[in-house]
Order: structure tokens, then sequence, then C-alpha cells
């Protein structure tokens, strides 16, 4: 089988992934985009507006915590054998909700400050934290 990007969901997690996508629940306090780049780059407190890069690994995310500005955007980076998807843990951070992918990038953008936590919905031992400072 050739590599492509996809996205894979999986019947039993993939529904409430599926679900929450559909009914648009979150805070509005952020934007999500699917993305085909790979727009990594190291992150600067002095660029407006930087993307920083999580590279999802067939057991942990790296980095696993981050600190970003508000505005800035996190882009996961998927490429392996297993599916992975990223899923917010809590009230703010319900809008952290990609599709699940083997190969991919999924990009979203934090744009009120605080902790996102977030999880594999697959793998709930994969996590991470995203602090976002003004």
């Amino acid at each position: 089988m050739s590599r492509v990007h996809r996205a894979v969901l999986v019947p039993a997690a993939g529904f409430a992934l599926v679900t929450a996508l559909l009914s648009g629940c979150g805070s509005g306090a952020a934007t999500e985009e699917v993305t085909k780049t790979d727009t990594s780059g190291a992150h600067s407190r002095h660029d407006p507006e930087a993307t920083v890069t999580v590279e999802v690994e067939d057991d942990h995310f790296s980095p696993g915590d981050i600190t970003i500005a508000a505005g800035d955007t996190v882009s996961w980076h998927f490429d392996g054998d297993l599916p992975h998807g990223v899923q917010g843990i809590g009230d703010k951070a319900m809008s952290i909700n990609s599709p699940l992918f083997e190969v991919g990038d999924w990009s979203h953008t934090f744009t009120q400050p605080g902790e996102y936590r977030y999880l594999c919905p697959i793998h709930p031992d994969m996590r991470g934290t995203i602090t976002v400072e003004e």
C-alpha cells in the first residue's frame, strides 16, 4: 500500500470524535485546519503567529509539553504505522479534536491564554500540554 496523506477513522473511537466535530462543540477560543504540508519551524516568542510542530510518534507526542504565545499555531505531524489523533481534555480544550491519522498533519491555532491538555483518543497514555501565554 502506498503511503499517502490520509485520515483513518476507527469505528469505536471515531464515533465520539466525529460526533464532537459535527456538533461544533467548543468555546470558539481557537480555530483548526487539516493541512498536508509540514509547517515545522522553531518557535520564537518574537515571531507573531509562529508555528510549533509536535511529532506524533508510536507511543508519545514530542515535545509533550510546550509553551506558546496567544495567536500561535501548533501543528501535529503524523508519520507512522499506527493511527493517532489529538483530543482535548476538559472544557477549555474541547475544540481540540483532530481526525485520526497514520500519515498527515493537523493544525490548531490557540487564541486564548491558558493551559490546554490533550491525549490520543486511541492511546490515552499519550498525553501533552500546551501552555498559551499572552
